[in-house]
């Protein structure tokens, strides 16, 4: 079974085709493993901002608080 704290939490040849499109870039293998800690530690984030908040459902809400802290904005 694999360590779910090591597991890529994103499909790598989308991120490739994303940066590819966006600014003609190619993207390292590498990059998957940075992205997927970013990502469990905004989920770790979300998951005490619901438990904080009494729930047992992350809700977009508790991600958007995060964005703003990362002055990152939802997509629409």
């Amino acid at each position: 079974m694999s360590d779910e704290s090591q597991e890529t939490l994103i499909v790598i040849s989308k991120v490739k085709k994303y940066v590819k499109a966006k600014a003609g870039m190619n993207t390292s293998d590498a990059v998957a493993g940075v992205i997927s800690e970013l990502i469990r530690s905004v989920c770790d984030q979300a998951i005490e901002n619901a438990k904080s908040g009494g729930r047992k459902t992350v809700m977009d809400r508790d991600v958007a608080t995060i964005a703003e802290r990362l002055n990152v904005s939802p997509a629409s």
